[in-house]
This record gives C-alpha cells, structure tokens and sequence, in this order.
C-alpha cells in the first residue's frame, strides 16, 4: 500500500535545508576520491542510514566492488521491473557472489498499480514516461523510503544531461549520492582491468547503457553511452534520477 501523502508545504520546507546540506557536503567532500567519498559516507554522514542503487547494467561492478570494500551488508536495491534482459538478472547474481553482498533488496512494482496501469504489459510501446512511473519511480522511492542517502553509480561521460552532475545532490527529504561522477571513460575501464571485474555479458553486443530490453538497444560508433535507451524518443531519463521521486511515493495516479 502506498504511503499516505504529506502536505507539500512540508516537503518544500524539507527540501531547502536539505538542499544545503547536500552543498556544503559536496564543496567539503566532493572531490575526495570515490572509495573516500563511500566510506565517509557510509561510516560517518549516513551511518546505517544509507543504502546503494544499482540496476547491475553496464558498469554497475566498479560501485559495487568499492561499497564491499567497505561494508558488504550495505543495502543493494535493485528494481525488478519485469522486463529485464535475462543476461542482467544472471549478472546481478555473479556479482553479488563475487564480492560477497549480503543485503540485496529487490523491489517490484505495485501489483495493484500494475493491473490497472499496465494490464497487458505493453504500457511502453504507447506511453514510456508512464511504463518506467509504475515500474520504476514508485518502486524506488518505496525502496529508498527507509534511508536518509543512497549511492548511485552515475557519471558525468554517461550524457550532456548529466555533465553538471555533483557527487552530493537533494532529492525531497534524502541525499543521493554519486561517488563516481567526476571519473571517465579510461578511469572506468582502468579500474575494471586492475581488479580483473565482471563485465555485463551485453556490453560486448553494443549495449553500453542497459535498461529493460524493450527500451534498449546497442550504441551506435559515436554516439554518447546512453543513446541506446529509448532510441526515437526525446526521452532520456527513466524518472528515478530526476527531482520528482518522493512525490512518487504519494501519488494516487501509480
């Protein structure tokens, strides 16, 4: 069951001191290095108040491997929507192996949200914003409900839209958190090489950004690492990044 919904006037209030929160700890901590930035984090901001998100896509191994380094029983929320590619699901389960994560919680989509939202489950072929809203949206604002922060793996290389992106950022009330963001391309692969990771058995197929496999397809040479999701479409966003998630958990339309 949803969550019963807060005055707005509360949320927006919330919001402001959050908001510079997240400033001050982005301008002390921002440029300290990725397994810092974790750590601190993890063991002194947000202590047994944070969690991870991953979708285990493409370069999900090189956040992972840093957050069992320091602490494997850290949460893990992964959002099973449905329609994800096989390859992603038996890549979820090699990694959480590989590094020993204890405490992976997967969130699915509102069953009752579903039958009246997506019945069919062709609610992408005619209306992505509203497929990825049920499937992906509600659920993790559900899943980040109980924490305070939350890690992402997201970059500034991945997409223009994304080449401001700080390493401390307000969503509502919560901190997301983006260790990773100033890295690039070499830095990525660097430390995917010198640790000898597992590499998404989709990337070696052009799938440089992977979602759910109805909306995903490879890149093309040139392109930006997230060219391939909802190819055609002025989308590129699925939601769960942008600014609107903890209103998610309170609308009555999901």
């Amino acid at each position: 069951m949803l969550a019963k919904p807060r005055p707005l006037d509360h949320i927006a209030e919330v919001d402001d001191g959050i908001a510079a929160k997240a400033a001050g700890f982005d301008a002390l901590y921002g440029h300290l290095s990725p397994i810092d930035i974790i750590e601190r984090s993890a063991n002194d901001l947000f202590h047994d108040e944070i969690a991870a998100v991953s979708s285990f896509g493409a370069d999900s191994a090189v956040l992972l491997h840093m957050i069992a380094k320091i602490d494997r029983t850290l949460p893990v929320i992964f959002l099973d929507t449905g329609k994800h590619f096989e390859e992603t699901l038996g890549y979820r389960d090699a990694l959480v192996a590989d590094f020993g994560l204890t405490n992976i919680r997967v969130i699915k989509p509102d069953e009752a949200a579903l039958e009246r939202i997506d019945p069919t489950g062709n609610l992408h072929q005619n209306n992505t914003d509203a497929c990825c809203d049920v499937r992906k949206v509600e659920p993790l604002a559900r899943g980040v409900a109980p924490f305070r922060a939350w890690f992402t793996g997201r970059k500034r290389f991945q997409a223009s839209t994304r080449a401001a992106l700080p390493v401390f950022e307000a969503v509502g009330p919560r901190i997301r958190i983006n260790p990773l963001a100033h890295w690039t391309t070499s830095d990525q692969a660097d430390y995917m090489r010198a640790h000898a990771l597992r590499e998404n058995p989709l990337v070696a197929y052009g799938y440089l950004s992977i979602g759910c496999f109805p909306c995903t397809q490879p890149v093309q040479p040139g392109e930006d690492a997230r060219s391939g999701r909802w190819a055609g479409h002025a989308k590129t966003e699925c939601g769960i990044h942008l600014s609107g998630l903890e209103v998610s958990l309170t609308d009555a339309s999901l």
